[in-house]
């Protein structure tokens, strides 16, 4: 009796693109759009993240089935896992609902400028890093408890006005 015995495929050809790419690249086209309308490192971020999602799915399956006490994984914990990570993260909204999202935002007008015309309209005054009150780092003041020591004036002086010459 002779077992069949599979290998892993040899990597491909430098001109032989791999199979998931090939698959991730006929889904983009499924949806409608073409090879020219998309940038090609798109098609290796979808790879990517298919990857990384059956990953996961994978290494919950093999916690469920640790918690069974089982070696194997069997086609209930693939179920169960998905399902967990459906729950969790739902996905994206649906394409209606996006498009909604956008023609409510797109509905209301964009307020009237009152720069000059041929100027460059900047938001108020409050709202940009150019007024004179704005702080990156709030100033720190001392805490009261430290009290600095010196030669003639004991703990309660202050430092400032001794080396201000007062």
């Amino acid at each position: 009796m002779d077992a069949v015995v599979r290998t892993c495929r040899p990597p491909p050809a430098a001109g032989e693109e791999p199979r998931d790419a090939r698959v991730a690249r006929k889904l983009l086209r499924s949806v409608g759009l073409r090879e020219d309308s998309y940038d090609a490192g798109v098609v290796h971020r979808f790879v990517e993240l298919t990857h990384r999602y059956a990953g996961g799915v994978v290494g919950e399956a093999r916690a469920y089935a640790d918690h069974a006490g089982r070696a194997s994984l069997e086609a209930d914990d693939l179920h169960l896992a998905i399902r967990a990570k459906a729950a969790i993260s739902p996905g994206p909204p649906g394409r209606e609902a996006i498009f909604d999202l956008i023609r409510s935002r797109n509905s209301a007008p964009l307020p009237k400028s009152t720069a000059p015309a041929g100027s460059i309209p900047l938001p108020p005054l409050q709202d940009i890093m150019l007024s004179q009150n704005y702080l990156f780092v709030r100033p720190i003041d001392p805490p009261p408890d430290q009290v600095e020591e010196t030669e003639d004036g004991g703990e309660g002086s202050n430092p400032k006005q001794e080396h201000n010459g007062r």
